[in-house]
């Protein structure tokens, strides 16, 4: 079943036109990768689901219900969330305080410190780190602490933006690893990453977006394996 359905939708900057009639769907308990060159529309796409910029055209579903218009913080309270480009960490606060904020719109704090229990188990450099100041992290690090942030608000959806970006090939190795071990317990994820090949081995189903729109999507094995995806996003000649 459909867990989010997004459909026809288009995002403008101004005179720029960043999504042309965008439509998918991510179905419960799948890993559904979103890849395309710089400028595709990726990082967009995330944001109008989450509620970040507002689509000019079409309609977000989650769980059956309209969340096109919602506030962010509303999207995240149905069950959505989402570790962005850049990771959007509070760099002045410790590790411990940004994993607080991830759970601030949870009021139940025996499950909560279960989850951030379990976050921490999955990163447990963050767990040697909870006192120090998020900013003086390593980038990897970082990006941990972005997706145990994401994952103590509890999500059914955990939108995924670049985890890999600007990670050293050993820390996109782990990354993908815990990857790969969320969408095992449970959580569905809807992946932009930059690396087509680390994406489509952990995802079930990809979509390719090129300047705004959806030109392909299929099984992410079939599109690992078609010559021209190959050719034009994983380095493969």
């Amino acid at each position: 079943m459909a867990l989010l359905e997004v459909s026809g939708l288009e995002v403008r900057y101004g005179g720029i036109h960043a999504l042309r009639g965008v439509s998918f769907t991510v179905d419960e308990g799948h890993v559904v990768a979103l890849i395309g060159g710089n400028g595709a529309g990726k990082t967009t796409t995330l944001r109008a689901i989450s509620g970040l910029v507002r689509p000019s055209k079409g309609t977000v579903r989650f769980a059956g219900t309209d969340i096109t218009t919602l506030a962010p913080h509303k999207i995240v309270a149905r069950g959505l969330s989402h570790a962005p480009e850049g990771r959007g960490i509070f760099a002045n606060l410790t590790v411990g305080e940004n994993l607080e904020i991830g759970s601030y719109l949870r009021r139940d704090r025996a499950a909560v410190a279960k989850d951030r229990d379990h976050a921490l188990s999955l990163f447990p450099r963050l767990k040697e780190r909870l006192a120090q100041n998020a900013g003086t992290l390593s980038g990897g690090e970082q990006q941990m602490l972005a997706i145990a942030r994401a994952l103590v608000a509890r999500p059914r959806l955990l939108l995924l933006d670049e985890p890999s970006l600007g990670l050293a090939p050993q820390m996109v190795q782990l990354i993908f690893k815990i990857v790969k071990t969320i969408a095992a317990e449970g959580t569905t994820i809807l992946l932009v990453e930059q690396n087509a090949h680390m994406a489509l081995a952990v995802a079930h189903t990809g979509h390719v977006l090129e300047v705004g729109t959806l030109v392909t999507s299929g099984p992410a094995r079939e599109l690992a394996a078609d010559d021209a995806i190959r050719k034009a996003y994983l380095g493969v000649h």
